[in-house]
């Protein structure tokens, strides 16, 4: 599926000129897609999304439109290259969607620059590194340029090369990606500490353990109590039925409801 953005353009900021597109009108909301991806790899939640706010779907350093520049990746840069574009476009606040290695870095944003961010959604991240089953950790510590090479062809390698300034950096966008999965991290002190409120989702086939996501959960407040008695958290959990990794992202009967409702329950400021 593809998407027709109302506006696109590149953002000049921190070295880098970051690629986004704006869809619909209302509280803006940038979306973050997963590693290896492109914009288009969120294709079929921003339709839903943009009927009642602005979403700003942008392309992180090396990633489709988004020209690499020499610095490693890491969670924390990518995460102030959101926070820079927010104050680029003049947004106050602005809620932050992210999916997989997208989910880190909205994650990490949040952590970092609470002050931009009104509400936060993870969708199949982890917030520590050990929250991915193991054999998925192994997978993602083989990820190189050299293997990169075999999946030239791919959906995803294609959809790169599509939009790509320099569509031959493609084993460069899997080694520093592979290195950057490669790190250890744990976000357990930032997680409590942030204050955002937040919706954590999850498959119940997904590559993320959902004990991650409850103690993240718990982390941010919930699942302390009876909410009948002692209020709602503001931050929730859904855990998606029939859902895997790969799919969570178009399960749009799922997320639909689930998203909405959290975006639009107004927060205890406003």
């Amino acid at each position: 599926m593809m998407t027709t953005a109302a506006q696109s353009g590149y953002a000049p900021i921190n070295g880098l000129n970051l690629y986004y597109e704006r869809h619909g009108a209302g509280q803006p909301l940038i979306l973050v897609h997963g590693g290896l991806g492109t914009v288009q790899m969120m294709a079929e939640m921003i339709p839903f999304l943009a009927e009642k706010r602005q979403v700003i779907a942008v392309e992180l350093q090396g990633h489709g439109h988004t020209a690499d520049v020499d610095r490693p990746f890491s969670y924390e840069q990518m995460a102030d290259d959101i926070a820079a574009l927010i104050h680029h476009l003049g947004i106050e606040k602005a809620d932050i969607a992210g999916y997989s290695l997208g989910g880190g870095v909205a994650l990490r944003t949040a952590i970092r620059h609470a002050n931009a961010v009104r509400k936060l959604v993870v969708i199949s991240a982890p917030h520590k590194r050990d929250g991915w089953y193991p054999e998925i950790l192994a997978g993602q510590a083989a990820v190189t340029g050299e293997l990169a090479r075999t999946w030239v062809g791919s959906p995803m390698q294609q959809a790169y090369a599509s939009v790509a300034p320099e569509p031959e950096n493609w084993p460069r966008l899997a080694d520093k990606t592979g290195h950057l999965l490669r790190q250890d991290y744990d976000w357990s002190a930032g997680v409590a500490a942030t204050g955002v409120p937040t919706l954590i989702l999850l498959g119940d086939a997904d590559s993320v353990r959902p004990a991650d996501a409850v103690a993240m959960f718990e982390l941010l407040g919930g699942g302390k109590g009876d909410g009948a008695m002692a209020g709602l958290p503001q931050s929730q959990l859904a855990i998606l039925p029939g859902t895997t990794h790969f799919t969570i992202v178009s399960r749009t009967d799922l997320l639909r409801p689930v998203i909405e409702s959290f975006l639009d329950t107004p927060t205890t400021a406003e």
